[in-house]
């Protein structure tokens, strides 16, 4: 696709993603769900706490309205929650304006379908031609059939309170630190964890506009490792920007990432029977550590390729009920249509409480292998893969690593990168194999 990507349609706000774009999207939205609604179509749009965020709702609106359909503000949300609402209150379709983890400077539309996940291949395909015609050939409302605009925040709070009724245990007594990354978390994680009981302590819930993600939030995982230690707390959690990530930090500052999430909740849930195949769905980027230690447990596990909609439909297609990526986008197909960050933690909360033990005694029988990822700016992602040299060196380190470690390569959906990941036995070798690839990808001009 030309603008839609594994999750939406992501650019630098103002350059390759404008207000111009934005506009044709919710023109064409409202008038496609116009078609396919008797009544006039119904769409919710949420946003993240970038600066640019408010034009771009603005832009969206002015499109859907003029199109015919009526607009229904979440305002500053996180994704789960426009995947939530939409699915539960009757809406044609959401649309969550946020470029995730990216700096705040980029931005993105995501669509979200009447069940909650993300929009058709085939849907976006026709928004990316409509985006392009040099004649805007659609139809305008007038008079009555023009859309308006709605302030709902009231669905945000409505989420909020079913995330509270998901919690099996009061909190009381359990102290929780959370990083909302400056972001959608900012509106909804405190609230939650307050009203569940926990002694929170919160870091980087004070948006500026600018400041989402930087140095803060998943991505940034250190300073929630240091601000746990500091406030005596018993368990961590970080946020990214549209809050639907969540990895976690120990009692003694130690990471927790998606594997280790998976790999404790999936053991819980395969011990009351709520695993369904006792499968876990990951993806590529999951660690060997995670397989071995799944094996060991006896439960079984199914790969996709890397983005949380390809485990949610491998999870639909073969009626799994967990999954997730390392990343931490963690689906409970129980409760949720999307990785749910704030539920990802509510559910970590419940296995600490039931197995009333701390995170580390949990996660002491799985052993992560040290991993390396080096993204590579590319000119070409296919040409880079299919180079002769590039899989000859590929093929070396394979043989190599054997079944101690592995190699993956692939390129990303959002950006002109090729991922080089390694797992390895220590650090040096993940260092000496990637070093490999990369040195290929340099010398036959690929890197740029």
């Amino acid at each position: 696709m030309k603008y839609f990507g594994t999750d939406g349609f992501r650019g630098e706000a103002g350059n390759t993603l404008t207000v111009r774009h934005a506009y044709r999207v919710g023109r064409f939205l409202g008038w496609y769900f116009g078609n396919k609604s008797a009544d006039k179509a119904r769409i919710i749009i949420g946003k993240d706490t970038r600066r640019s965020s408010y034009m771009f709702e603005d832009a969206l609106s002015a499109g859907l309205t003029a199109s015919g359909a009526d607009v229904y503000l979440l305002h500053v949300t996180s994704t789960p929650s426009v995947s939530y609402v939409v699915r539960t209150e009757g809406f044609n379709c959401g649309i969550m304006i946020s470029a995730s983890h990216n700096p705040y400077y980029d931005n993105g539309i995501k669509i979200i379908n009447g069940l909650g996940h993300k929009i058709e291949d085939e849907v976006t395909l026709l928004i990316e031609e409509y985006i392009d015609r040099t004649e805007d050939d659609l139809p305008f409302a007038t008079g009555k059939d023009i859309g308006r605009t709605v302030d709902y925040a009231i669905g945000r709070h409505r989420y909020i309170g079913y995330l509270i009724s998901l919690a099996k245990r009061s909190f009381n007594d359990i102290v929780v630190a959370l990083d909302c990354s400056n972001g959608s978390a900012s509106t909804i994680a405190k609230g939650v964890f307050d009203a569940l009981g926990a002694k929170t302590y919160v870091i980087n819930a004070d948006p500026d506009g600018t400041n989402i993600n930087n140095n803060c939030g998943s991505t940034h995982i250190e300073g929630l490792q240091n601000y746990v230690k500091e406030c005596k707390a018993d368990i961590g959690f970080a946020f990214d920007g549209d809050a639907d990530r969540c990895l976690c930090v120990d009692e003694n500052g130690n990471l927790v990432d998606g594997d280790m999430i998976m790999y404790l909740c999936g053991c819980y849930m395969s011990e009351r029977g709520e695993l369904n195949n006792n499968t876990v769905v990951t993806t590529v980027m999951s660690n060997l550590g995670l397989y071995k230690a799944f094996d060991a447990a006896g439960i079984s596990y199914e790969k996709t390729a890397v983005g949380d909609r390809y485990v949610y439909e491998n999870m639909m297609n073969n009626n799994h009920s967990f999954g997730g990526e390392q990343s931490g986008h963690i689906i409970f197909g129980k409760y949720a249509a999307t990785g749910d960050g704030v539920l990802t933690a509510l559910m970590v909360m419940e296995v600490m409480l039931e197995k009333k033990a701390k995170i580390s005694e949990l996660l002491r029988d799985i052993h992560i292998f040290p991993q390396l990822l080096v993204n590579v700016r590319v000119s070409d992602k296919k040409a880079a893969l299919d180079d002769e040299d590039v899989k000859k060196a590929a093929k070396v380190v394979e043989e190599e690593l054997s079944d101690n470690g592995r190699l993956l390569l692939r390129e990303s959906g959002t950006e002109p990168l090729i991922r080089v990941m390694v797992e390895a036995e220590s650090d040096d070798k993940c260092k000496y194999y990637t070093d490999m690839i990369v040195k290929a990808l340099h010398e036959k001009g690929h890197a740029v």
